[in-house]
Parts: structure tokens; C-alpha cells; sequence
């Protein structure tokens, strides 16, 4: 399936699918979906077609990019084949079904993106050749890491664990908010505190 989904993909970008502002008929899609669930290619042609130009237009809002944006639309009908078998009435209208699997796609590429950004500057990073004294940079580093555990210790447990969670842990806001069952803001505002005060410890020392 990749091929013809490669072409479908790239004629979404083009404008050659079915316009965003035309209604789907949701019922239609339904049955295009238990029988793609079949291995059916001419009811996954039918379902590109009624479908591809809203993927596109979501995947394009998040990325922006258009090549990036195509690609996400493959991936997701990619996807659609692999798994129609699984959507459920529970998982709301096919089309929605289909927005959300879109839309995890592009958030997905963006991380990707971003993760891929960062490595190459922590690899540029490790690539320069150091202009001061190893040893003395060492010893630096360890006294740099033992304040900065120190001042962790001044801060509120609140504080303290929400600010190791997004910077230790790597989490974003959400993702923090969810693991200690609080608002997203209130998480905001306690990270944004802790890394004040953080701050002005590390300089008193």
C-alpha cells in the first residue's frame, strides 16, 4: 500500500482532494472503515478521497512545513490501513477518529523535530575543543552540581518536585501537572517560583 498512499499523500498537498468545507458523510465512512478493516482498496481509495484534505490541513497547522505535513499524511493513512479493524463508535465520528490520529502524528513529528535539534547541538557541543584545563573544569562542574543540589534543598517540596520532574525528568507542564494532579497553571507557577529561587541562591554562592 505505501505507493499509492505516497501519491495520495502528495496530492493532498497539491489540493487535489476533497475540500475541507464539504460535509462527509459520516455513516459512508463508517462502512468505508469496516471494509478497509477487510483489506478493501478500493473502499481505502474512497476514504483518502472523502478525508485526505482535512489530514493535510491539520497536519499543516501544527507543522507548517509542507513536506513535513505530506509526510505526516502518508503516516496517518499508513496507519488508517494498518488499523481500521480498532475504531469504535466510542472513539467518536470517523472523522474525528481519523483528526485525532492526524493530530498526534504532526505533535509526534514536532517532538521528533525538536529532539533531533537538541541532540545535534549536544553533539556540536561535545565536539568543540576545550580551551581551559580539564581538571580544573572537572572540579568546576562537581562544585557547580553540588550547589546546585544544595539550593534544591531550599526549595518548598512542591516546588522541589516539580522542578525535578521538568528539568530532571524531562516532562513538560501537562505531563507534570498530571502525575501530581494539579492545574497546568498552578504547575507554571511553581516551577517559575522554584527556578527564582533557585537562581538567587545559586548566586549567593
Amino acid at each position: 500500500m505505501e505507493k499509492p498512499i505516497s501519491s495520495q499523500a502528495s496530492a493532498a498537498g497539491s489540493g487535489s482532494a476533497r475540500k475541507g468545507g464539504e460535509p462527509v458523510d459520516q455513516s459512508l465512512l463508517v462502512g468505508l472503515l469496516d471494509r478497509i478493516s477487510h483489506g478493501d482498496q478500493d473502499a481505502f481509495a474512497q476514504f483518502y478521497e472523502q478525508t485526505a484534505k482535512r489530514v493535510y490541513g491539520m497536519a499543516r497547522r501544527v507543522l507548517v512545513d509542507a513536506e513535513l505535513s505530506r509526510d505526516a499524511t502518508q503516516e496517518v493513512y499508513l496507519q488508517v490501513w494498518n488499523s481500521a479493524g480498532k475504531y469504535s463508535h466510542t472513539s467518536g465520528t470517523p472523522l474525528a477518529w481519523l483528526m485525532t490520529l492526524a493530530h498526534r502524528r504532526a505533535v509526534d513529528k514536532v517532538r521528533s523535530q525538536q529532539s533531533a535539534t537538541e541532540r545535534e547541538a549536544r553533539y556540536g557541543a561535545a565536539m568543540q575543543v576545550p580551551d581551559r584545563d580539564d581538571v580544573a573544569e572537572t572540579v568546576e562542574q562537581l562544585l557547580e552540581a553540588e550547589a546546585v543540589v544544595t539550593c534544591l534543598e531550599t526549595l518548598t517540596e512542591t516546588q522541589e518536585e516539580s522542578v525535578r520532574m521538568a528539568y530532571y525528568g524531562g516532562l513538560t507542564y501537562r505531563e507534570v501537572a498530571e502525575k501530581l494532579g494539579a492545574a497546568v497553571p498552578t504547575i507554571k507557577s511553581r516551577i517559575r517560583d522554584g527556578l527564582i529561587r533557585l537562581r538567587n541562591c545559586l548566586e549567593l554562592n
